[in-house]
């Protein structure tokens, strides 16, 4: 064979290699069925197709092969409707990923050792389990603000600790769940305490509850430190839910340097059975990125 015909044949097995894998992603993205880890969307991820109106965006989530869904404020909404959207998610087999229960990103809360905001965070736990009883969804994340600049950060963890455990005194007996978040302290959220999944699963240790976790927020740990399927393992019974977004960009898996076909893979081979709360964006703006999107999530599955 002259050099001219074996470059010749080369590039054209090549050519046939490269539309073998790529029919492979489009027939993997087009088929239906349900998915097999339980990704979670949010209201008005499909608003595109489904419309406005919620109970019809929980259908389509259910019809495009979705088992769970999420929704950070759903304690904002008016009990009526958190009732109809609870009921809604039983009929369809949508499992709920946790709600929002506490946020703070600009002052230092859990850090302090303040008798004033450890009555607030059982206040707002409390809050929590009774919206959880009514919906089924019984936990919820808490995000534990910034760190405090004029006490040392091993006294900064132990009032983590301690406000922790009086968070859990209320919620253990409920049978719900406290889920505290890392988030990364780059680009997003300046000076957050919690930061690490190493730290967070110290931390929920020392709480000494099974009903003290945490979220694995993906997209976070990923601008934060990487190494996501050895932190998995090693933090795997803390992780009560995890959030899902690539990065750059958090928009949809394959859109950024996560491989998440890979961890869906993993979460899958270990047996886990909780949501993936779908917390970006969309790459596309209307129903084409609700396409793009549906069609990474069913690549990323196909394993």
């Amino acid at each position: 064979m002259d050099r001219r015909t074996f470059i010749s044949t080369s590039l054209a097995a090549g050519a046939v290699a490269i539309s073998s894998v790529a029919a492979s992603k489009t027939q993997a993205a087009s088929s239906g069925g349900k998915f097999k880890l339980g990704y979670g969307p949010y209201f008005g991820m499909f608003e595109g197709h489904a419309g406005k109106d919620l109970i019809d965006q929980l259908k389509f989530m259910a019809d495009t092969g979705f088992t769970a869904m999420f929704d950070n404020g759903l304690p904002n909404k008016p009990k009526e409707l958190q009732d109809k959207i609870a009921a809604e998610c039983k009929r369809l087999g949508l499992a709920m990923g946790p709600f929002v229960a506490y946020a703070e990103f600009s002052k230092p809360t859990f850090v302090l050792k303040d008798k004033s905001l450890r009555e607030m965070f059982i206040r707002r736990t409390k809050a929590a389990i009774d919206v959880g009883k009514r919906t089924g969804c019984m936990y919820a994340v808490y995000a534990p603000g910034v760190y405090a600049t004029n006490l040392e950060w091993g006294y900064q963890t132990a009032n983590m600790v301690d406000n922790l455990k009086y968070c859990c005194e209320v919620a253990e007996p409920a049978g719900f769940t406290v889920l505290v978040e890392p988030l990364n302290n780059w680009t997003d959220h300046p000076q957050m305490f919690l930061h690490k999944i190493a730290q967070a699963y110290q931390i929920c240790k020392a709480v000494g509850s099974d009903y003290c976790k945490m979220v694995n927020d993906l997209y976070h740990q990923q601008i934060t430190e990487g190494n996501l399927i050895p932190n998995i393992d090693m933090a795997y019974d803390k992780i009560g839910a995890f959030h899902v977004g690539d990065n750059p960009g958090r928009k949809e898996p394959t859109t950024g340097e996560i491989n998440y076909r890979n961890i869906f893979k993993h979460l899958h081979k270990k047996g886990y059975k909780g949501v993936l709360c779908m917390e970006h964006g969309k790459s596309k703006p209307g129903k084409e990125g609700e396409k793009a999107l549906i069609k990474a999530y069913r690549w990323c599955d196909d394993f």
